[in-house]
């Protein structure tokens, strides 16, 4: 399968990693390093995180910034064991918390200060240092400056950097990467960690998302770094005692020291998105949230490559390519270190004790995934743990803000403190009635009050404003010129004529197929898209249980192509990976199958306990296909893996198998291992499966291919997966019941998820 292509990356690379001299030689060998390199014995750890929200309006306000310093602030106290004092703070006020803990506001004089006084002037040889930015980035001209980026510099934007700009003065006092790169040359230690959330390509709101990325409305033509910016590169470059011949060759080779991690090329956009009731950085949250789960001493490879996966299969969930991008300083050994240069001190975690009053308890849930996050607000149940991750403790949670959760302490042993203790998922309580969340696009115009009226009288479907501070499943709306190009433009083809109306992500990509005619009403066309809608309600419910990497049922799934051999994909639950039997996984980012492509999924059984598997694909259209059990006349003997034995589907021998169908576009594969049987959920997939007229020993094609007939006319789908709910929330062993929440318990239900994508 194709592999990251690595060459002209100078020329690629996004963010201002890029501007500061990055190749993507290292890429995906890189990122294990961050989390790694947080926890060795060093005489001190140093971090500086910025994060900017308020920015003017000319420029454009951000909305997740603040939230990323808090991630990244939890992950380095609580998984890497920073000491608060250490972690400064230059941001707008943040609430909370950490509000006394903001050090100053994200001026450029402060942020260049603190990067001279917090970092430069404290970090001796050895020492941990971390500098984490979130905010909007912009290109500005730059003379002589590196080959290949058309005389440009990415920088990073302070907040007063636009003040005085005018068609007249387009001169901005951005901190451009080459000051980066200065700065990092001047620090005395190596184990240095960049890590910057931002774009370059084009900025504004796109669909449901601001993109961290300045549009310079008020200027045409190309902006210029202040003379006060070049004055400071020149004062460093004689600090450095750097001549200009030198800095350059050391900038073209590669970043100053340690190691860089950006959020997406500079041909791509970095989302500052809306996750249930807080805006994060799409990137920034990944990030952390993938360093909190991480086991044990993972290879570079495996965590960043993880973490690149991950954060593409939540862009293309909004429609947008975000591919990370990550380097090291040339000529080092590095590639041996893990992320940020150390070791993770204490266990995986989902969360973080915050405080302890009595038996009220408020904890951060760094270490949830984006897509089950609305699973973790009431009847949720966590273990708190000790530092060799055994139960102290267990905690019921009763609500939460944003990523702060609060809930009552039901049993704690002695640990000797609050803050500070580390808590697992043992139970999600998933929203019994989840419903589809669809925004009424601008295209609509004058349809728009009565598509909002039709799209409302739909049972699970709910009509949400599109604000940018909502998350949204999808956009009703029309196709335009501009759509349309920018699609074709992203190698999807629409056939579909311009005014026609369709659903779009949430980042304004079209869904394939869902448009109809152009002189079809708002009314019709909600009509015509019911049962799509309907189909992708199901696959968000299915999305919600998704427990792979927090999961104690040991299991492990691997998918290979059957003509070809080799993996494709292998991932372990988090019992597995601490038993040491899989690593967290082996593959490279969202894997391409080419149309045609036949291809087998393995699951093994390392429990001492049956377990029963089902295996399910959603294709690009939001269609829900059952790939096992296909033998319904034996289904719950046909899902039975005994301890120690490995199920392959399609059976070996049999005349069964999965083919990829055309056209180009992506599916999902879902696994579910179960320590019970499913019953009422094997009943309702089994009428998925006749819906389609697939019979036993059928050849199965999934996706364009597979003309069978479905069940798109009524509830189905979503019945089929509320049954799932039912079935999982009877086997769960929990002792709490909260009105409209299913259980679901890490104990006895491991689910995978995984993105494929498929080429012609």
């Amino acid at each position: 399968m194709p592999q990251f292509k690595r060459r002209h990356f100078l020329q690629l690379a996004g963010s201002t990693l890029a501007s500061i001299g990055l190749s993507q030689t290292h890429f995906l060998r890189q990122c294990d390093r961050y989390g790694k390199a947080l926890a060795q014995d060093t005489s001190r750890k140093l971090a500086l995180l910025v994060g900017i929200n308020n920015y003017p309006r000319s420029v454009g306000r951000l909305r997740g910034c603040l939230t990323d310093v808090e991630m990244q602030y939890e992950l380095l106290v609580h998984r890497f064991g920073f000491q608060p004092d250490d972690i400064k703070i230059i941001s707008d006020p943040i609430d909370g918390i950490l509000s006394t803990r903001v050090a100053a506001p994200p001026t450029r004089e402060n942020i260049l200060t603190a990067l001279e006084e917090h970092l430069i002037n404290q970090a001796n040889e050895g020492d941990v240092v971390v500098f984490h930015y979130s905010g909007h980035g912009a290109l500005v001209k730059e003379e002589n400056g590196i080959p290949g980026f058309n005389n440009r510099n990415g920088t990073i934007v302070p907040i007063d950097a636009r003040a005085g700009v005018s068609h007249d003065n387009k001169q901005v006092n951005d901190i451009m990467g080459k000051t980066l790169f200065l700065l990092t040359y001047a620090l005395k230690t190596n184990n240095v960690s960049l890590i910057l959330d931002s774009c370059h390509a084009g900025g504004g709101t796109r669909g449901n998302l601001v993109i961290r990325s300045v549009t310079d409305r008020l200027l045409s033509g190309d902006i210029e770094p202040s003379d006060t910016e070049l004055a400071y590169q020149e004062r460093w470059q004689g600090l450095n005692n750097l001549s200009s011949q030198k800095l350059q060759e050391l900038r073209q080779s590669g970043i100053a020291k340690g190691m860089a991690l950006g959020s997406a090329r500079i041909n791509q956009l970095a989302a500052d998105a809306p996750f249930g009731d807080f805006n994060a950085g799409a990137f920034s949250y990944l990030l952390t949230r993938y360093l909190w789960q991480q086991v044990g001493d993972q290879s570079v490879d495996n965590v960043f490559v993880n973490l690149s996966r991950s954060t593409q299969d939540v862009a293309k969930s909004a429609g947008l390519e975000q591919e990370p991008i990550f380097e090291v300083a040339p000529n080092s050994n590095f590639e041996q270190q893990p992320p940020l240069f150390l070791k993770a001190p204490h266990p995986a975690a989902e969360a973080v004790v915050r405080q302890i009053d009595g038996n009220n308890i408020t904890f951060w849930l760094g270490g949830v995934s984006p897509q089950s996050i609305e699973a973790f607000t009431t009847g949720a149940v966590f273990n708190l743990i000790d530092t060799e991750g055994n139960p102290i403790g267990v905690v019921t949670q009763t609500g939460r803000a944003g990523l702060e959760g609060y809930g009552t302490l039901e049993t704690m042993g002695r640990s000797g403190r609050d803050r500070g203790i580390l808590m697992r998922e043992q139970v999600r309580g998933i929203p019994a009635d989840l419903s589809l969340r669809v925004g009424i696009d601008i295209s609509l115009a004058e349809a728009a009050a009565i598509a909002r009226e039709t799209l409302a009288a739909v049972n699970r479907i709910t009509v949400v404003n599109v604000d940018q501070t909502q998350p949204i499943d999808y956009l009703l709306g029309r196709l335009t010129d501009s759509i349309k190009t920018r699609a074709a433009t992203e190698g999807i083809t629409m056939v579909s004529p311009v005014g026609s109306i369709g659903l779009f992500t949430e980042g304004l990509t079209p869904v394939p197929e869902s448009f109809g005619r152009v002189d079809e009403s708002v009314v019709n066309a909600v009509a015509r898209l019911r049962p799509r809608m309907k189909m992708l309600l199901a696959g968000r419910i299915l999305k919600s249980i998704a427990n792979g990497e927090t999961s104690d049922v040991n299991v492990e799934v691997d998918v290979t192509p059957v003509a070809t051999g080799g993996t494709l994909l292998s991932r372990g639950s988090r019992a597995a990976q601490e038993a040491g039997l899989i690593a967290q996984t082996v593959d490279t980012g969202i894997q391409k199958i080419e149309v045609g492509t036949r291809i087998e999924i393995a699951v093994t059984n390392n429990e001492s306990r049956n377990l029963y598997i089902s295996i399910l694909i959603i294709d690009s259209k939001g269609q829900l296909v059952v790939l096992h059990p296909v033998d319904w006349n034996a289904a719950e003997t046909a899902t039975l893996v005994q301890p120690g034995q490995r199920l392959v589907a399609p059976s070996p021998g049999s005349n069964f198998e999965f083919e990829v169908g055309g056209p180009a576009g992506h599916f999902e594969l879902l696994v579910l291992a179960s320590t019970d049987q499913l019953r009422d959920a094997l009943r309702g997939l089994r009428e998925i499966a006749r819906g389609r007229g697939i019979r036993s020993g059928d050849p199965l094609v999934f996706g364009e291919g597979q003309t069978r007939g479905s069940n798109e006319g009524d509830d189905a789908p979503v019945e089929i997966l509320d049954s799932l709910l039912g079935d999982l929330n009877r086997n769960a062993r929990s002792t709490v019941l909260v009105r409209g929440r299913q259980n679901s318990d890490t104990q006895r239900l491991a689910a995978f998820s995984a993105v494929f994508e498929v080429v012609e």
